[in-house]
């Protein structure tokens, strides 16, 4: 991904992340533990860029809160999963590692954005 594109494109960068994650969870072997917390995690990684698109075509700024408000909610969800997945597969440990620092950099842009929002 180009620094230009992830630093000032959040749509992109949402997009990417969530395709990055599901790349990564294709390469995972699934049993009784990992399935569910690899469920959890394409689907909170995947909504991140998802309610982002949804934020940009708000009906409203109130609307637009709300979605940006969610996107921080996922976003620091799939932080959790990721911690829960590198119990699953310790070895992964350094690529989990920038997925959660991705994660974590979203929520801290979701948070400015809503406090913003707040402040106006």
């Amino acid at each position: 991904m180009k620094q230009e594109s992830k630093k000032y494109n959040l749509e992109e960068r949402t997009a990417k992340f969530g395709e990055e994650i599901i790349g990564f969870c294709r390469e995972l072997k699934q049993d009784i533990t990992s399935t569910p917390i690899i469920n959890q995690l394409v689907r909170s990684s995947t909504s991140i860029g998802a309610n982002y698109m949804e934020a940009n075509g708000a009906s409203s700024r109130k609307d637009f809160q709300n979605k940006i408000y969610i996107c921080k909610k996922e976003a620091q969800e799939t932080k959790h999963w990721l911690r829960m997945l590198n119990k699953c597969f310790p070895l992964k440990a350094e690529r989990i590692r920038r997925f959660w620092n991705e994660a974590q950099e979203l929520t801290l842009i979701f948070q400015k954005i809503t406090s913003t929002l707040k402040n106006k």
